[in-house]
Parts: structure tokens; C-alpha cells; sequence
């Protein structure tokens, strides 16, 4: 492993230079948690995705990803599984042409928050001001954390595998723009440690792609000027990028080619909204699969109540998600009197939502929000209304 020292340099100011900000990202989370489930499959290409198995299995019980029949998703995939070009958000019928012999597997999501939290607090043991980046991502901020980078750094992987059995990458840096980056460097089980003079040598021979923040169209507009790798972008015209890109994005390009960010951690982050959605396997129509369908949303409202309580938040409107056969998408949002969190007043303000949509053409995905989010220790102002007396269904005929 070969990494540069974490040295100041000169580009930049010198309070983000003083700085030890680090990106701690699981390698294949989702994946390398069911291979702790199952280490036989270790090498071998895995594909997390789907719901559920849906055709036959080998004689070892795993489904191999040509049996795969439906529209589902690859969550997350081995880094064998990559290697065939298999990559997050692709379609499973799409990958399997790619790896048809990989093994599918379905995501078990309670599984990997609950060893999502494990890590955490394992971190958190060591380095305690924590940004919180999603299932399995967090910034740390380690300037004021006694110890040599390097061995500090490895100290937080040994705590990671120590409480989870899981590799991870670090990539530490004088912010999080330039910690995000390096923490891809040397995937899986990587550390990288740049300063800000390793800019010109690390950071600028890559596509601009690399700066999170920088999407497939701006990459593609960029290109479209010539602009291909970072350091070409660090020799544009601000300017000209202002002109092109608009005065806010713009600027921000230059900032971001130059390694500069001074935002600091968020610690504590408010969401605005919490949110649970599904695609069929096929797609429904609301009369002829209305018992499915009524399954799979009272399903989701519990799973949305779980969230909720965990959280500690109410609900102050709760929204409706449905997208059609023809990937026509329509939302309908319905605000609350009371604040809610439980199954029952989150079903019942979806039935409000639903007689607002037409319901006479087949869906292919539904979802339901949580929105105008309140801390559930601080509402005081009344108590929630009592839950209405359940209903036999969703999906009922008034609805159609």
C-alpha cells in the first residue's frame, strides 16, 4: 500500500490546511454483509437485488442471476460481480447478461442498519464528531483527535472490523471534497492520506466525474468545452465557467478543481422527510390486484411508522407516490391536523391521498413520504388524535 504523507502544502488557506477531515466508506456494504451470512460465497460474484428469490436454486440453495425474471435493481454488487461490469442501479435483467452465473441475493435491510449503527459506534469510541452520510458513509473529524494520522486512520479500520468483521476505505484529507475522492483510491480495505500538494499529482490527472457533485451532465458538458479531467478544469477560465455554468455552480467549479472546501461537519442533520417506496416485480392494476396491492401499502405505512419511531419524529403531512405503466409519475400530499407517526393515521391520510389520483391504469412503483417532520419530544402543544377504526383495505371500490 502506498501512501503520500499528510504534509500541508500551499494551495488553498491555511485553516482548511490545518484540518484532518476523514471519509470513512464500507467496501460493497450490502454484499460484504451477506458474506458474513454466507462465506462460502467468498470470490465468487454476488449481486444484491431484488426482493425475494423467484426461481429455482442450485444445489447449494443461491439463485443464479440468469434465473432472474422481473424489473428489479442491483443494490449493490461483489467486487468480482463489478468486474463483469456490474454496477449499483443497473437492471437486473441487465446485469444478469452481464454476469449470468453470479449468485443473487435479496437485501436484508434490518440486517445492515443494525450493523450500520455497530460501526458507528465503534467510530464514535475513538473519534466522536461524526457527519453521518447514509447507511454506510461518514465523515470524521479528526483534528483534534491525539495520534499520527496514518496509525489513527488504522486504528478506525481496526475498529470497524473489530466490531463488524467488515473492511472499510479511509481517505484523509484537509477537507471532505478531497477525503470523499481519496477514499476511492485503493478500494477495498484502502487508506489514502493526501495533503494539498499531492492536488497536481493525485487529484487533477482525474475525469471531473470524480467531485462529487460533478453528475453525468455536467460531466457531458464539460467534455463538450474540451474539459475531461480535473486539472483541466483547474486551468478553465473562472470566468468562462460562470458564463457557461451559472454564477453559483460556476464558481463552485473553479473552488472544487483547486481541492479548496471549507464546509465543515454537520453533526446533527435535521431531514426534512422520511420516505419508503417499491417497484413490482410486475406491474398492478389498483381493481384487479387490489389485495396485493393494499398488502404491499400497508406494508410500506408500517415500515414508514418503524422509521418514524426510531427517529423520534411525527409526521406533519404524509405524501403519495405512484408511477404508472408508461413511467408517468404523480404525487399527492395531504397535511395533517395532528401530527402522526403510527401505522394506522399514516394509512389513513394514504386513503385521503388515494382518492385524489385516477386509479384506472396499471402502477408500477408506490411510495408514501413523511413530511413536515417534527421531534417527537418536543411537540407539546396537544396530544395526537386516536387512530381511526381500520378500514378492510387501501384499495377499496369507492377508490376506483
Amino acid at each position: 500500500m502506498t501512501l503520500s504523507n499528510d504534509s500541508t502544502g500551499d494551495v488553498g488557506n491555511e485553516p482548511a490546511a490545518t484540518r484532518r477531515i476523514a471519509h470513512l466508506d464500507m467496501d460493497a456494504y450490502f454484499a460484504s454483509v451477506e458474506l458474513l451470512r454466507y462465506p462460502e460465497l467468498r470470490g465468487q460474484p454476488v449481486v444484491i437485488g431484488g426482493r425475494r428469490r423467484t426461481a429455482l436454486t442450485d444445489s447449494e440453495g443461491f439463485q443464479r442471476l440468469c434465473t432472474y425474471a422481473g424489473r428489479g435493481v442491483v443494490t449493490t454488487a461483489t467486487y468480482e460481480a463489478r468486474a463483469f461490469g456490474v454496477r449499483s442501479g443497473m437492471g437486473l435483467m441487465k446485469a444478469a447478461a452481464l454476469a449470468p452465473e453470479a449468485i443473487l441475493l435479496p437485501g436484508d435491510y434490518e440486517t445492515y442498519s443494525r450493523i450500520s449503527r455497530t460501526f458507528k459506534a465503534a467510530v464514535a469510541a475513538i473519534a466522536p464528531r461524526i457527519e453521518d452520510r447514509g447507511i454506510d458513509e461518514i465523515y470524521l473529524d479528526l483534528t483534534d483527535v491525539p495520534g499520527e494520522t496514518r496509525a489513527l486512520a488504522q486504528r478506525l479500520k481496526e475498529a470497524v472490523r473489530g466490531a463488524t468483521g467488515l473492511s472499510c476505505s479511509i481517505g484523509v484529507t484537509p477537507n471532505k471534497l478531497l477525503s470523499k475522492i481519496a477514499s476511492e483510491f485503493q478500494k477495498p480495505d484502502g487508506l489514502t492520506i493526501l495533503g494539498l500538494e499531492d492536488i497536481p499529482t493525485r487529484i487533477w490527472p482525474l475525469p471531473c466525474s470524480a467531485i462529487n457533485g460533478i453528475g453525468p451532465k455536467a460531466s457531458a458538458k464539460l467534455e463538450s468545452f474540451q474539459i475531461r479531467t480535473i486539472g483541466e478544469l483547474a486551468e478553465a477560465d473562472p470566468a468562462f465557467l460562470v458564463d457557461r455554468f451559472g454564477k453559483s455552480y460556476g464558481a463552485w467549479l473553479h473552488e472544487v478543481a483547486h481541492g479548496r472546501d471549507e464546509r465543515p461537519l454537520t453533526t446533527s442533520r435535521e431531514p426534512k422527510s422520511i420516505s419508503r417506496e417499491t417497484t413490482f416485480e410486475r406491474d398492478l392494476h389498483p381493481k384487479h390486484d387490489r389485495e396485493e396491492l393494499t398488502r404491499i401499502l400497508l406494508n410500506l405505512c408500517e415500515r414508514l411508522a418503524e422509521d418514524l419511531a426510531r427517529k423520534g419524529y411525527l409526521a406533519g403531512n404524509v405524501g403519495l407516490k405512484l408511477r404508472y405503466e408508461d413511467f408517468s409519475t404523480i404525487t399527492r400530499d395531504h397535511a395533517l391536523e395532528v401530527p402522526v407517526a403510527d401505522t394506522n393515521a399514516l394509512r389513513d391520510a394514504v386513503r385521503t391521498c388515494l382518492k385524489r389520483v385516477p386509479l384506472d391504469r396499471k402502477l408500477r412503483l408506490l411510495g408514501i413520504r413523511a413530511g413536515s417532520l417534527i421531534r417527537a419530544e418536543e411537540y407539546r402543544s396537544h396530544a395526537p388524535a386516536p387512530p381511526r377504526v381500520a378500514e378492510p383495505g387501501l384499495f377499496t371500490a369507492s377508490d376506483l
